[in-house]
């Protein structure tokens, strides 16, 4: 198959992506890998979609670093969506929000006219619209969510901030990675109409009930097609430690990884939001877990699977992309 991955920025990709390790599997297996950065997506005079891509050379690698590093040097090329059988959609919108607006919504909106087309669109852009910021939570059951307020007013924050035992979450409804999320308690309450106004400032704020489980980091559990991913009976999931004094566990942020293990209260979460995550056509995503609430759900480029891998000595990676060739065997495209 030919499969296309759509990312922000190539030169901007890292060894440790878990697309890297994606794209270097399919290209193990001998499909035909490209990439694509966002702002290379174009529209043809013909009608179809297309993008100035790079061609992964038909060559052997040793390594994560050596496949990225020879990507990232061969010539972009003007290829259609034609020829492509996956275009799999693993930019991540917020990390453009700031310095290229207009980058944002590129990806998906390319996508919707690369599925009409014919082309299997991974995960799907109608159902990544819908997702594309924090709202999506709302949109599941509410015993596995944390309470919650959305808005741009700083008076419901400080009520809920009230009714909430001073003591809450605040962050952007649009955002990834853990950028500008804040714990606020009676210390630094001074501060709470100034964090709100700047979080304001590029739309609405979430303020989220504080969930004391938190002290012990969060769950990232990954979900292909609702259900989640295993092999040989372990799950892909990793238990992400914040450092001493920080409430982010990202590891970009300085959070330190280790394996987790499936229990009752994370089946219970994967069986409340598993049926519209498949109806929303969300092929891969990765959940953020904290106790037996889900508190982020990653549909654009969840990562981490890499560590996953490591940690359980199962290649989950080999997983996806075996679900993705049944995909290419069994798509039959939308009249």
């Amino acid at each position: 198959m030919t499969i296309t991955f759509v990312v922000n920025q190539v030169r901007k990709e890292s060894a440790g992506f878990t697309t890297t390790a994606l794209a270097l599997e399919a290209h193990k297996r001998g499909h035909t890998v490209y990439y694509v950065g966002v702002g290379d997506l174009v529209y043809l005079p013909d009608g179809s979609v297309g993008g100035h891509c790079r061609k992964m050379p038909d060559r052997e690698f040793r390594s994560l670093r050596t496949f990225l590093e020879a990507i990232v040097e061969v010539e972009k090329k003007l290829v259609s969506a034609v020829k492509w059988d996956v275009m799999w959609l693993r930019n991540d919108p917020a990390v453009d929000m700031e310095k290229r607006p207009w980058a944002q919504d590129a990806g998906v909106l390319y996508g919707q006219l690369v599925g009409q087309q014919g082309t299997l669109v991974l995960n799907n852009p109608d159902g990544l619209i819908k997702a594309s910021n924090k709202m999506y939570l709302q949109y599941f059951p509410e015993q596995v969510r944390p309470q919650t307020v959305i808005t741009r007013s700083i008076a419901d924050v400080q009520a809920f901030y009230r009714d909430q035992n001073h003591r809450i979450i605040l962050k952007p409804l649009k955002g990834s990675g853990g950028k500008n999320v804040f714990l606020i308690d009676k210390k630094d309450n001074k501060n709470l109409k100034q964090i709100v106004e700047a979080i304001c400032r590029d739309g609405f704020a979430i303020a989220q009930e504080y969930l004391p489980a938190a002290k012990k980091g969060d769950i990232r559990l990954f979900l292909m097609d609702g259900e989640p991913l295993t092999k040989n009976g372990k799950v892909a999931a990793i238990q992400r430690v914040q450092q001493a004094g920080e409430i982010r566990s990202n590891i970009h942020q300085g959070g330190t990884a280790k394996p987790a293990n499936m229990n009752k209260a994370m089946q219970g979460i994967v069986e409340a939001v598993g049926p519209l995550l498949r109806k929303d056509g969300m092929f891969l995503v990765g959940l953020d877990l904290v106790g037996d609430k889900l508190m982020e759900i990653n549909v654009f480029s969840p990562g981490g699977l890499i560590h996953a891998n490591e940690f359980h000595q199962e290649d989950f990676i080999e997983e996806v992309i075996t679900a993705v060739e049944q995909k290419v065997k069994n798509y039959v495209p939308n009249p």
